[in-house]
């Protein structure tokens, strides 16, 4: 084959085009030098402690922009001492007014100048305030973040607002066909009554009114503390994110003061399992001149782990191996279309909606539990088979499955850490709980690690706790817990005895 340009090629269009070769250096044009990374240290998370306990962690990545944050281990969970609702309130004020900036669009105004956007998600164990930007405007980023954080000026007319927000989230939480957020909230408080992750993330219409400046300062001045907060950046040198640190968050008076606070809650989580019932009119929520059919909704939970525990990568296995998904769900082996709630339960059973693992873990704890949708009159069926696979989970794993599962666990997780926001959050959250990063790939060798006799062992060892149970809609043929419970303690799975346990 000659390389060059004396070759030539007829093409359909009429005209004779050069045949360029795709191995050999064109004529004329300079070498090309491609980018390498220069060592594995280089992307390695690094992290600094401040004098004031603050912690800063930063991730190399390519790119014009940076994603930067302040994450802060405050959340719905330490609520205990406090109205409920606190953290709802915080995260909808969020990049309002502040000491600097007199309002929500002069924070706007002044990140568009680098390209940037805020955003602020508060869970059960953590509250993030994020800015996306270009790098060059760091030092304003920082500034701003600070500012926002520590510096809120929550006026009466801003908290007004929020009450106004939160009571309109509240009725469409309700009024949504999707339940999935609602009955998360109802299996964290069937799991864990009335204690940490159990308690309500959403603020009670009973609450909007009661929480004013004072409550919130009360709660920040326990909860805002450098040693609680990682301000974590993507794609920015260390050194300069820990200069920008040092200028605007070492030795900041907060806007409430350094006064006595009411003390940090400390619990533990108290697994309790129990049921939460609400009855409710699924006949009519479709939003659309298309009716979506009336349906109930099981979640049906078993206490897991902590994501500190070694535990932790078997129990993700597991999820990823009990899979699932909605009964329209599309794709093939790399959507999850040979995980078992698929293959055993919506490829078999045609009036399933809906199959899903789901896995929730925190710093003490942890929740797997599978979501199931069907008609009211096939609650009692529904419920049965669920059960049966919670049961059949520590029955023999076959070495194709996992290997798939491990696979697939692989890919979501390279895929998802391609985004830096993804990054970011990944940092901040690890350094937070654990004041140091596990490497993706490190991950990934743990993940490979996994045997079928570390996931018989820890679904041995979920199978004896009690479960956590929530349901929605017609309830009028949901089983008893009592029956639930006596289904989920057959641990040799038979069948027979599940069938009388139900009928």
């Amino acid at each position: 084959r000659r390389c060059g340009l004396a070759a030539g090629r007829s093409y359909s269009g009429g005209g004779a085009y050069p045949s360029v070769s795709l191995t050999c250096p064109l004529p004329g044009v300079p070498k090309a030098v491609f980018a390498a990374a220069e060592s594995r240290e280089r992307f390695e998370t690094r992290v600094t402690v401040l004098e004031n306990g603050l912690r800063v962690a930063s991730q190399n990545k390519f790119g014009q922009f940076c994603t930067v944050g302040i994450l802060i281990n405050s959340g719905s969970r330490h609520e205990a001492k406090f109205l409920s609702g606190i953290s709802h309130f915080l995260e909808k004020l969020a990049f309002s007014s502040t000491a600097q900036f007199g309002s929500k669009d002069e924070i706007l105004l002044t990140l568009e100048k680098h390209g940037g956007i805020c955003d602020c998600q508060a869970s059960r164990d953590t509250i993030m305030y994020a800015v996306s930007a270009d790098a060059r405007g760091l030092d304003t980023v920082v500034n701003l973040l600070a500012d926002v954080t520590l510096q809120p000026r929550l006026s009466d007319e801003e908290i007004e607002m929020t009450r106004m927000a939160i009571r309109f989230e509240l009725e469409d939480l309700n009024m949504r066909p999707d339940p999935e957020p609602l009955l998360t909230e109802m299996i964290h408080a069937a799991a864990f009554r009335d204690n940490t992750v159990g308690l309500n993330r959403f603020c009670p219409v009973e609450n909007t009114d009661k929480i004013d400046r004072a409550v919130l300062h009360s709660y920040l001045s326990s909860y805002y503390t450098p040693d609680r907060m990682v301000l974590a950046g993507v794609g920015i040198e260390h050194e300069h994110l820990v200069e920008c640190a040092r200028k605007y968050l070492l030795g900041v008076e907060p806007v409430w003061g350094s006064g006595q606070s009411r003390g940090v809650d400390k619990s533990v989580a108290q697994y309790t399992g129990g049921i939460v019932k609400v009855e409710k009119d699924m006949s009519d929520v479709s939003l659309g001149p298309t009716p979506i059919p009336e349906l109930t909704h099981i979640m049906i939970g078993l206490e897991s782990c902590s994501f500190l525990e070694d535990d932790f990568i078997p129990f993700a296995v597991l999820n990823m191996m009990m899979g699932g998904g909605g009964s329209f769900s599309a794709g093939g082996p790399g959507k999850g279309m040979f995980t078992r709630l698929y293959l055993n339960v919506l490829n078999r059973h045609h009036w399933m909606y809906n199959a899903t693992s789901y896995h929730h873990s925190y710093e003490d704890t942890g929740l797997l539990c599978i979501h199931a949708s069907a008609d009211p009159k096939q609650v009692r069926e529904m419920v049965e088979i669920i059960t049966r696979e919670f049961i059949l989970m520590a029955g023999a794993v076959g070495e194709v499955e996992l290997e798939r599962a491990k696979t697939q666990l692989k890919s979501m997780l390279m895929m998802n850490l391609e985004s830096r926001p993804v990054i970011f959050e990944d940092v901040g959250r690890q350094v937070l709980a654990t004041n140091t990063r596990k490497l993706p790939h490190e991950l990934c060798d743990l993940i490979s690690q996994v045997k079928p006799t570390d996931i018989k062992r820890v679904v041995t060892k979920m199978l004896h706790k009690k479960p956590a149970v929530a349901a929605l809609g017609d309830l009028t043929d949901l089983p008893s817990y009592e029956h639930i419970q006596a289904a989920l303690s057959s641990k040799d799975g038979r069948l027979p005895r599940l069938y009388r346990l139900f009928r």
